[in-house]
């Protein structure tokens, strides 16, 4: 009997959802999206081929008509859909209520085309009554929320494939430009600026701690306090100097090292009093309930979370049914979640911390959109974090937790008490007059903060440890201790994960969805790496702004990127539409015919430019003066923009970053080169380090890379040829080479790597003779008569013999030594012994580094190939740049591994050999088939029943991606 089909985004979130519709709903999962724009020319079907715009996957002349195709790794699932749509009643879509669930339910219903009805239901949480009310209350597909969610898909593909190529041309090969990534890698580039030009300054201040005179327990009623004003004039503190490490204002007292000593012991056995006590109350409203961005900033600071590892924890949580809807920019609590924590904050912590009303709270951030509610516990009443703890790994229930006490906080009186300040003032032995200033807070009642406290959870715990004594004007004070204490301005902290996202929040740019993708895509493109916690941008990275800053201001101006958040609303809401605001962005008021005119009048002066050039016989790469074509009239989009200004991005200047110049005036600069960044002062060059910060480079640091020795050196001549034998260091690691390319002969010419063993600094001539003879002949095997020769490969040390009609025969050495030293009879009792595979003793772990917080896993850093990487038993990951084995947190540890299992190239292997294990089922299908056909006509029908029920009508294993799918993210090559 048809039932009616219910299909959500993923396989975890299907699974829950079919527990509670029982067995008369069938539910299973799309996978995420199944189809997009294409992502390379191999993926443009047949019939589109020869259209110039297919790879590009949008007909920017005809209306921004996008092509859609559905995913090689959806098919298997596309098919099994359709399958099992045919014997439905009803189809139910039951994405995400946004505007990229919306989508995917479309991309459903244009794929699928069903012949039976379809409800489209929403839901915020995964409980029993939530989705049963959603399947009470179908409503329509809004086409609105799909034509913003395109008009953005479209946008940033056009984006990202029209500004990539110009970054490839100027800069370096496999970079890219996304709407959002590019905002927030110049928001991070910005603030390396700052940093680079910060000038520290040094001050000097005092800190005591008094009591009481007549106290009966001298260190009972201890309290510290610091200095504040000499002769009525403030001391200087670090917010009054200017980033040029210059102070802003006069008339402050600025101490240093000696004067504080002289004021120190000019204060030291004089008599305090206390001269004002000035009480305040103290009163602190509870935080709003998580949003997306919020929740990503508090699991960082006290989970120590990446944005990747909160949102992959959110996302199983919600689809688990733990927690409503993790995506959202909305601090509402529906009634039945008030009534939930009340009825906790009533029954756990009694009425005094319970409210009149519950609390409302408004939005602030920019471009807030409706859709959700807060992020909350789901259901009518709330798991505790104790339940919950021991159903989910430690990471999920970690952020459970987090989230269940931001919203029971959420609804508690505010935390009240009373802050004191207190001025306690002497007269120095040289007469000037001293203040010294010490603040302190009663907690009378702690309200919310019972519960949860934003940024520490022993907030309340640290006040009261700042507790003062009674005291009252005119109590006389002694001196327990005295110290100076020196100080060091500080440059603007870098960003991390959590501060990004808030700043990219207060600027409106980006959406809920795409905030943990950002900070995963500008760490992988190698624009940002992290030191700690911090992100810090990469040379290329500045010579990406640079370029965008320079040539395309507009595409990373923050206000453009936050107004095109507020435009995709006004699609949302039908008050604006995607075609006009499409061709805006990208012809601008200028026609195709004009853009194309232009470019092919361009190409044709550079093309008799270059013959020109060949006639005058200039240096390859330089160019005559020519006439470019007459510019382009009217208001630019983009496309004409790439056009018009390629020919006008200076390559070399962009790729320089200066850093300053040395004694002489001659300047230094950091460039981004071909096999990585170095600094140059004039033909001078050295690389930089690969941990070194940009704004750790100063003109001192890169004049020492410039003068230090390279290695690079001549040994001798090679007895054979006659030329000389050098000492090089190359990208990986240092070698010999026999003469020099193009310039002893048109051949390549002969190198050898050093061994481990090698010292550069001691290396000799005689060293490099021996290793240039490899790979060396040992001899001839008497057993089979083969030759057998002893080479250094890409995984060590081995001999080699060939074997008539097969691959050779190899074993490997112990060391590299012995390829110069191994005689026939060793290496022939090495064949004679059986085969062993490198590596057949394991090396122990180079750090234990304890329990996954995300998948309960033990994990250890292990030394590989390729340098260290953590390992959990299941997965491996490679330390990045910054990371250190002695000093990497299990937390971090844990985000690579993350980073790894949802990488495209796991996935992608996953697959295949999903694919090779199902195509060996299909083999062994066809061969039983066949076997059976020789045999009775009742076993051939037995043999056809069987082969229909084969793997091949069965859905592929993709996994559970994000039920956003991938395409949430900017769009680049």
């Amino acid at each position: 009997m048809p039932q009616p089909l219910v299909i959500v985004e993923s396989p975890a979130k299907a699974k829950t959802i079919a527990k509670f519709l029982g067995d008369d709903y069938v539910v299973e999962s799309s996978i995420g999206h199944i189809r997009d724009l294409p992502v390379n020319a191999a993926a443009v079907p047949a019939a589109y081929k020869g259209e110039k715009w297919a790879s590009l996957g949008v007909d920017v002349e005809n209306d921004f008509k996008p092509l859609y195709v559905v995913s090689d790794d959806k098919k298997d699932q596309v098919r099994n859909l359709k399958k099992l749509l045919k014997n439905a009643s009803e189809l139910y879509l039951a994405t995400d209520e946004d505007r990229e669930g919306e989508a995917i339910a479309w991309h459903l219903l244009e794929v699928l085309n069903p012949k039976v009805p379809v409800r489209r239901m929403v839901f915020h949480e995964i409980t029993k009554s939530a989705i049963q009310e959603a399947i009470d209350n179908p409503r329509e597909l809004d086409r609105r929320l799909v034509d913003a969610q395109e008009a953005r898909r479209i946008l940033d593909r056009l984006y990202g494939y029209t500004v990539s190529p110009v970054l490839w041309m100027k800069i370096l090969r496999g970079l890219s430009a996304g709407r959002v990534q590019s905002v927030a890698t110049r928001i991070v580039v910005e603030r390396e600026r700052e940093r680079m030009k910060f000038v520290a300054a040094e001050y000097w201040d005092l800190n005591a701690s008094f009591n009481r005179s007549d106290a009966d327990d001298k260190t009972k009623g201890a309290f510290g306090a610091k200095l504040l004003e000499v002769d009525n004039a403030r001391v200087v503190s670090g917010k009054d100097f200017a980033d040029t490490g210059e102070l802003k204002n006069d008339g402050l007292v600025l101490l240093d090292a000696e004067s504080s000593v002289v004021l120190a012991d000019a204060i030291r056995d004089t008599n305090f009093e206390v001269r004002s006590v000035e009480p305040k109350p103290y009163r602190r409203r509870p935080a709003a309930p998580f949003i997306t961005s919020t929740l990503q900033q508090e699991a960082s600071r006290k989970l120590n979370f990446s944005s990747a590892q909160t949102m992959r924890s959110a996302q199983s949580l919600y689809e688990g049914g733990f927690i409503t809807y993790m995506r959202t920019d909305s601090t509402t609590l529906s009634a039945t979640a008030l009534e939930a924590a009340r009825s906790i904050i009533r029954d756990k912590y009694g009425e005094a911390f319970l409210p009149d009303e519950p609390r409302t709270y408004a939005k602030k951030v920019k471009n807030a959109q409706e859709a959700h509610e807060a992020i909350r516990p789901a259901g009518d009443t709330f798991q505790t974090p104790e339940e919950v703890a021991a159903q989910l790994p430690p990471g999920q229930a970690r952020v459970y937790e987090l989230i269940w006490k931001r919203t029971v906080a959420s609804q508690m009186n505010d935390a009240v008490g009373e802050t004191v300040t207190v001025r306690l003032g002497t007269t120095a032995t040289d007469g000037r007059d001293v203040v010294f200033s010490a603040s302190g807070t009663i907690i009378t009642h702690p309200g919310y903060q019972k519960v949860y406290v934003e940024d520490t959870d022993d907030a309340v715990a640290k006040e009261d440890d700042r507790r003062l004594p009674a005291m009252a004007v005119g109590d006389a004070l002694d001196i327990n201790d005295l110290e100076t204490v020196e100080h060091i301005t500080q440059p603007p902290s870098r960003f991390t994960e959590a501060s990004l996202v808030k700043r990219l929040e207060e600027l409106g740019v980006g959406r809920p969805s795409t905030y943990a993708s950002i900070m995963g895509t500008i760490q992988d493109r190698g624009y940002v790496w992290k030191k700690g916690s911090a992100l810090v941008p990469s040379f290329t990275a500045f010579a990406t702004v640079t370029l965008l800053e320079e040539h395309f201001p507009d595409l990373v101006d923050y206000a453009f990127t936050a107004n095109m958040e507020g435009e995709l609303d006004d699609i949302a809401d039908g008050s604006g539409e995607m075609v006009p605001w499409l061709t805006r962005f990208y012809w601008g008021e200028v026609s195709p015919s004009e853009v194309t005119r232009y470019e092919d009048a361009e190409k044709q002066a550079i093309k008799e430019a270059k013959k020109l050039a060949k006639e005058q016989g200039l240096e390859k790469g330089k160019l005559p003066d020519f006439d470019s074509p007459d510019p382009i009239e009217g208001a630019l989009g983009l496309k004409a923009k790439v056009v018009t200004r390629m020919g006008d991005i200076d390559a070399r200047a962009i790729n320089s970053i200066p850093i300053g110049a040395d004694a002489d005036g001659v300047p230094v600069v950091a460039r981004v080169g071909k096999f990585g960044p170095y600094v140059a002062r004039g033909e001078d060059t050295a690389s930089i380090p690969d941990n070194l910060a940009p704004d750790e480079l100063t003109v001192e640091k890169a004049l020492e890379f410039i003068a230090a020795p390279s290695g690079d050196r001549e040994l001798g001549p090679d007895p054979e040829t006659g030329l000389m034998i050098q000492l090089k260091n190359g990208r990986f690691g240092p070698y010999v080479q026999v003469g020099d390319f193009e310039k002893d002969s048109d051949e390549k010419p002969k190198t050898a790597s050093l061994f481990k063993s090698h010292d550069v600094a001691t290396f000799t001539h005689e060293q490099a003779l021996e290793i240039l003879k490899l790979p060396r002949v040992v001899g001839i095997n008497p057993e089979d008569g083969q030759e057998i020769t002893a080479l250094n490969g890409k995984f060590g040390p081995y001999l080699s013999k060939p074997v008539p009609d097969g691959k050779p025969d190899s074993r490997n050495l112990e060391s590299e030594e012995q390829l110069l030293t191994i005689t026939l009879d060793e290496a022939v009792k090495i064949y004679s012994q059986p085969k062993v595979h490198r590596g057949r003793a394991p090396k122990p772990p180079l750090r234990e580094l304890g329990q996954d917080p995300e998948t309960g896993l033990h994990m250890v850093i292990k030394d590989g190939r390729f340098g260290p990487y953590v390992y959990d038993g299941e997965d491996n990951a490679s330390l990045r740049k910054g990371d250190d084995v002695e000093t990497i947190s299990i937390e971090r540890a844990s985000e690579l591994l993350l980073i790894r299992r949802n990488s495209p190239k796991k996935k992608k292997k996953a697959k295949k050999k999903a694919t090779k294990k199902k195509a060996t089922k299909k083999t062994t299908a066809k061969k039983a088939a066949k076997k059976t056909a020789s045999k009775k006509s009742t076993a051939k029908k037995t043999s056809t029943a069987k082969k229909k029920s084969t793997a091949k009508d069965q859905p592929s294993d993709g996994g559970a991606p994000d039920s956003n799918g991938a395409a949430d993210t900017d769009d680049s090559f």
